[in-house]
């Protein structure tokens, strides 16, 4: 009697484990199932100690730009609802003038490639409630001058400026041109390599613009077909500069509001470079511009005398492998300045006076910072975000300008990110771990002691428990070879030891990334979360190249990229094999991009490791991306060329034994269809059986309606297949 009561006991549990452990469907991840809430465009003002969130009202279906108290969180006031002007359906983004008057709303956005997008603006005075279209025709990147009289914007490749008062818009450039000439944005090759778009700036007086122009006509053409769009394709052709071949021309000039002359920055003592940067200084007549050479080796930090055109290098950065450029430059009243560097092998703080002389690094220690968020005047504090409490991680500091009394302000360990108010009294914590679905906490900054929660996602994390999902494991993985690697790994709920699991790694290797990283990663996690529920371990490690490691770690790989990384892969496979609970004849490797790049030569020279390999939208040759990525890691194709060829996949396709699904979008802008393409001949030329997906007019990210359903439908059906 006591062994029926036990056995009814024990299948009572297992239906019950049943019920609890709902299995994740991909029609759930992709239709919004798994969705969080957060703070659309979070903005901190500058003069009050309030902060502007964008919300959405579903049952007006208007958007509206809402005003809070950083102190009590309360909602002061609603600065603007859409339905209140039926010329404004909607907002997409917005910008406040320095007095923060005065918004500049983004409507009916258009988007060019990845930053960038034209839109229809209108201008918003708060007092009168107001509401004024800046032009008849939509326009990039426009711009308040600091007085908040002017704005700045860029149409059909020129430079404009509007005045408020007068309601006159005035031409400052005459010659821009697609695909010839280009005033006051970037090309295609700076925005997606030193994302940015807007390439002017207003000084603070507001009497002068500096401002990049590109001369692309020499510049090779990539044209891309669309499939979608009517009886015939129609043809996308933009100025696209593979490595090794011309870039742009650029140059620098200087228009002043009250001359209406134009002024070029003399930079002949520079040859084949780039202006990765230009900010004006405190002092009004004084542009900053970071110059690097095409190796990407060698940066001056620039002042440019606003009036005569003279210059003079400030400050000077060498580095045997790259120098990052930073964002993080930030002028302080006496015009002293605020540098970020990795000069001593990790990133960290360094203060300079407005001479470039070194008056102290303020960060120290074999950690990176990750954020610089500011400095208060007042009490000397900077604030910033690092990796001291690991790798993985990201916490929120402060540190006297000198170095000392750094305190850690935030206490949750995961990934912390910080808004701080404009008298730094306070600051929105936006957190997350593999564990915690993301919240946002408001935080008194002295001691970073928590007042209030402001938005979380307990909801979400109710709604998971019927789920009872795997958790995520971090750990150091070490190699053969002696390398210790940061790895995560996700186990079926019901792991048995003694029974042997598949093993599906995911990885993107590509200089300076992160892939084990202690936050929430959404859409793909739950799609890993959802084979472990179907019997698959699923792993992920981050080989030599990859970030917040310290310079040494990352630069490795300079010269012959996807060497030490598909190395590292190889001998994590291998390290996974060697576990008793692993089929290690049933190792499978995905990776998108860089991570394609990856999964395509792991497949061919891992063949006797891998089975199965999923690649989407792949470099399949260096030689086919853009000049600046590829070179600043790899020099040229022509000083190079066995750097490039040595570990390209194309080169290694007779490798082959497993199973291998390619995967790429026809209108990819940035890692051009050529490249699988050009994989595809290799293979059939190599007597190679594959599996292959072409989408239609989808870019990089490959989605769009049922895409990213169908997309991972057929890659979850080649796993399940194939693995």
């Amino acid at each position: 009697m006591k062994n029926i009561t036990k056995c009814l006991f024990l299948l009572l549990l297992t239906s019950l484990s049943a019920v609890a452990q709902q299995k994740i469907t991909l029609e759930e991840i992709w239709g919004g199932a798994f969705r969080t809430q957060g703070m659309t465009a979070l903005e901190a003002m500058k003069n009050t100690n309030q902060y502007t969130v964008l919300n959405f009202d579903r049952a007006t279906r208007s958007s509206q730009i809402d005003l809070y108290d950083f102190a009590t969180l309360n909602k002061v006031s609603v600065l603007i609802d859409s339905k209140d002007f039926k010329e404004l359906q909607g907002i997409d983004s917005y910008t406040f003038s320095k007095d923060e008057k005065k918004i500049l709303i983004a409507n009916n956005s258009e988007q060019i490639f990845r930053h960038s997008f034209v839109a229809d603006y209108f201008i918003y005075d708060i007092a009168s409630k107001s509401l004024t279209k800046l032009a008849e025709y939509k326009v990039q990147e426009p711009t308040f001058s600091p007085d908040g009289n002017k704005i700045g914007y860029v149409y059909q490749n020129n430079l404009y400026v509007y005045d408020l008062t007068t309601k006159k818009h005035t031409q400052i450039t005459t010659d821009g041109k697609k695909n010839a000439v280009i005033n006051g944005v970037t090309d295609w090759v700076y925005e997606e390599e030193f994302s940015f778009v807007r390439a002017f700036d207003w000084n603070a007086s507001s009497d002068k613009i500096g401002f990049i122009r590109f001369d692309e006509t020499a510049v090779p053409e990539f044209s891309m077909d669309m499939y979608n769009q009517g009886l015939y394709p129609t043809q996308n052709v933009f100025k696209y500069p593979k490595a090794g071949e011309k870039n742009a021309l650029v140059s620098l000039h200087v228009y002043d509001v009250k001359s209406a002359a134009t002024k070029k920055i003399n930079l002949d003592k520079y040859n084949d470079f780039y202006i990765a940067r230009i900010e004006w200084t405190n002092e009004a007549n004084t542009l900053s511009a970071q110059v690097l050479n095409r190796h990407q080796d060698n940066l001056d930090l620039l002042f440019v005398d606003g009036t005569s055109g003279a210059t003079k290098v400030v400050l000077n950065e060498k580095d045997k492998a790259y120098v990052d450029v930073t964002d993080n430059l930030t002028f302080l009243k006496d015009n002293s300045f605020i540098w970020t560097s990795e000069k001593d092998g990790f990133n960290h703080i360094y203060h300079y006076d407005k001479n470039g002389k070194l008056k102290n690094q303020v960060t120290k220690g074999k950690w990176e910072v990750t954020s610089y968020y500011g400095f208060d005047e007042k009490t000397g504090m900077i604030f910033f975000q690092s990796t001291e409490n690991g790798s993985i991680n990201r916490d929120v500091y402060s540190i006297k300008l000198n170095g000392s009394a750094k305190t850690r302000l935030t206490t949750q360990t995961g990934t912390n990110g910080a808004t701080f108010s404009p008298n730094f009294q306070y600051f929105i914590n936006s957190y997350s771990s593999a564990k915690n679905a993301p919240k946002h906490t408001l935080h008194e900054t002295k001691s970073g002691k928590l007042i209030k929660t402001i938005v979380s996602n307990e909801a979400l994390e109710t709604k998971l428990t019927k789920y009872d999902l795997p958790s995520k494991e971090f750990f150091e993985l070490t190699t053969e070879k002696g390398h210790k690697l940061n790895a995560w790994m996700i186990k079926p709920k019901d792991f048995d030891a003694t029974k042997k699991y598949p093993v599906f790694m995911y990885q993107y290797s590509g200089p300076g990334s992160q892939q084990v990283n202690n936050d929430w990663n959404g859409s793909d996690d739950y799609w890993f979360m959802m084979l472990a529920q179907q019997g698959y371990i699923v792993a992920c490690v981050d080989g030599r190249g990859t970030g917040f490691k310290g310079a040494d770690f990352k630069k490795c790989t300079q010269k012959e990229l996807g060497k030490f990384e598909v190395e590292d892969q190889i001998d994590a496979a291998k390290v996974f094999g060697s576990y008793a609970y692993v089929d290690k004849s049933r190792i499978g490797i995905f990776g998108w991009s860089y991570g394609g790049f990856m999964a395509s030569n792991c497949i061919f020279q891992g063949a006797d490791v891998f089975k199965t390999a999923i690649a989407v939208a792949p470099v399949t040759s260096w030689r086919y991306y853009d000049s600046i990525y590829t070179e600043r890691y790899m020099q040229t194709p022509q000083e190079n060329a066995g750097g490039y060829d040595n570990n390209s996949p194309i080169n290694h396709v007779s490798k082959l034994k497993g199973n291998f699904l390619l995967i790429h979008g026809t209108a990819d802008d940035n890692v051009h269809v050529q490249n699988t393409m050009k994989m595809i001949e290799a293979l059939v030329q190599a007597n190679k059986q594959f599996d292959w997906a072409i989408y239609p007019d989808k870019n990089h990210g490959i989605y769009g309606g049922k895409t990213r359903l169908q997309l991972y439908t057929k890659m979850t059906n080649f796993i399940k297949e194939k693995l």
